[in-house]
């Protein structure tokens, strides 16, 4: 009965001990990951900081290069009136084309009103078209209504 008692805590004792070595092991390596994934984290935080600082700059400048754009865009009323004469239009056919109403366009062309920024660049592109594009812009807009 002894022998046996002893045999069974020796074998215990025995198990204990290679279920300790195999565990350690274990546990180096769960440490070790965790700390990579620790690291890998703030990594990620510190990119994800540095993009938002990217496009937030882009944003700016974007918006500081919109800017420039429409300031190099000079608006003249007598400018206005003479291409409406030029491409034979109304006042209204303008303005479906620039995106403001007739009215609008006959107060810039007198000098009572100035056109928004955002329109500058619709005003400057009619410049470059001739009176075929004009004809074939505003009857593709008269369709899409």
């Amino acid at each position: 009965m002894k022998i046996a008692v002893a045999l069974k805590s020796e074998i215990v004792r025995l198990a204990r001990k290679e279920v300790r070595n195999e565990t350690q092991a274990l546990k180096k390596a769960a440490v070790r990951h965790r700390s990579e994934v620790a690291a890998l984290k703030r990594r990620v935080q510190e990119l994800e900081t540095q993009l938002r600082r990217a496009a937030r700059a882009t944003r700016v400048s974007s918006k500081e290069t919109d800017e420039a754009i429409v300031r190099k865009i000079r608006f003249s009323a007598k400018g206005l009136a003479a291409q409406r004469k030029r491409l034979g239009l109304s006042a209204s056919d303008i303005g479906v084309l620039i995106g403001a109403s007739g009215q609008s366009i006959y107060n810039w062309e007198s000098g009572q009103n100035r056109p928004r920024d955002s329109q500058l660049p619709a005003i400057s592109a009619l410049r470059k078209l001739s009176k075929k594009g004009v004809t074939a812009r505003l009857e593709s807009l008269r369709e899409a209504r």
